[in-house]
């Protein structure tokens, strides 16, 4: 196992972090985790050099955490750093930071969480957790012990990132980011700003869930294996992160043994500069097949933003893209329906043409965002009688 520092904060840790949120569970049901197996591949990660683990309050329905718990008894505990994150859309008011603190300390039978987050911020997430003073509580906490690191996961432009990261003195964030998305959310230059501020950096979605690690198109499969035709396409994705050395660690959700394995030794063997040129052009390639696959020119500059009417342009532009980006429809349905519940789709577009006098790309936002809403309506209906169908065959 290879180790980087974690930023300033003058700990270290292993380039390879343990992700808590796809452990192997009964079919069709995540909260069911099948705890020996995820046991016995926690204690395998961290007998390989592993000394950071992840985990969150809604992982496996709120089940990740204590299961983190039994696999890192007898001694396990102390070799390591538990990462875990405040479910910001789960306070109402400030009282309710201690509580769900309180609530995971409890579920990791713990009196101390090594690295603690603000889950999963977004523009809108970080003001009104701002405004009810989480940053003030963070301090507190971190003054009784009962937390240690202080950070945030992220997903939204990378505008609102600085802004995050500029408003508190952060040790570390957590951001997705793979050889794909360079520029999608915070993206390179989100790793390269944060680094710079002395600031840990975790990225999460090393293989986009999965997307890169099976199934390419055939044609990124070919640009890999004109170099390397013996690594595996998660050999591919984990080494392009791992030749960043802003990167602190990398965090791979592991399903199964075998992924355990593979996994210590593709991060024995990475380290900054790894990658030549060859492979280098490779990876571009790759990454050029997937944006050609974009549908709409959109750079989620967030020029469009706030819009009058809250349609949240630049992501529904984003799931859109990722959808034929990665032949996700599913996927498309599924984040697609965020949107609506928290009625930021382009249903609620009251053609204004706010958006359209501001991009920078010159992009018709109407029609588009017209054009999105009628595809998606129609794979949602699609998904729901499907759903219907199925259910009275049971």
């Amino acid at each position: 196992m290879r180790y980087r520092d974690f930023g300033s904060t003058g700990a270290k840790h292993s380039v390879l972090g343990f992700g808590a949120m796809r452990l192997p569970h009964e079919k069709g049901d995540s909260s069911r985790i099948r705890e020996d197996q995820a046991i016995e591949m926690i204690r395998r990660a961290v007998d390989g050099g592993v000394t950071y683990v992840d985990t969150a309050y809604g992982y496996h329905g709120g089940n990740s955490e204590a299961l983190v718990a039994k696999a890192l008894r007898d001694g396990l505990r102390s070799k390591v750093a538990v990462a875990d994150k405040l479910p910001v859309w789960l306070a109402h008011e400030p009282s309710d930071f201690e509580k769900l603190l309180s609530t995971q300390l409890e579920r990791l039978n713990d009196e101390r969480i090594d690295v603690y987050l603000l889950h999963s911020l977004n523009r809108d997430s970080w003001r009104r957790v701002r405004d009810m003073g989480v940053l003030d509580f963070l301090v507190k906490e971190r003054e009784r012990g009962r937390i240690g690191f202080l950070g945030f996961s992220f997903h939204d432009s990378y505008e609102v990132f600085v802004q995050i990261v500029d408003a508190f003195e952060w040790d570390m964030c957590q951001i997705m980011l793979n050889y794909v998305d360079v520029e999608y959310q915070a993206g390179l230059a989100g790793l390269q700003y944060a680094a710079a501020k002395g600031m840990a950096v975790v990225v999460m979605e090393p293989l986009r869930g999965g997307k890169l690690a099976a199934g390419l198109p055939p044609e990124v499969s070919h640009a890999f294996s004109q170099v390397h035709p013996e690594w595996t396409p998660a050999e591919w994705g984990l080494k392009a992160v791992l030749d960043w050395p802003e990167v602190s660690v990398v965090l791979s959700g592991m399903s199964d043994m075998d992924q355990v394995e593979e996994n210590l030794r593709i991060a024995s063997e990475s380290f900054p500069g790894s990658l030549g040129p060859a492979e280098r052009e490779a990876l571009q390639r790759a990454r050029q097949v997937f944006m050609d696959r974009v549908r709409i020119l959109c750079t989620q500059c967030g020029y469009c933003h706030p819009c009058p009417e809250g349609v949240a342009i630049p992501q529904v532009f984003g799931v859109y893209n990722k959808a034929y980006m990665f032949d996700d429809r599913s996927g498309l349905v599924r984040e697609y329906r965020d949107l609506v519940q928290s009625q930021k789709d382009a249903s609620h577009c009251a053609r204004c043409g706010r958006c359209e006098s501001v991009c920078p790309q010159g992009l018709e936002v109407i029609s588009l965002l017209e054009k999105v809403y009628a595809e998606v309506v129609e794979l949602m209906d699609k998904a729901d009688a499907g759903a219907r169908a199925a259910h009275k065959s049971v």
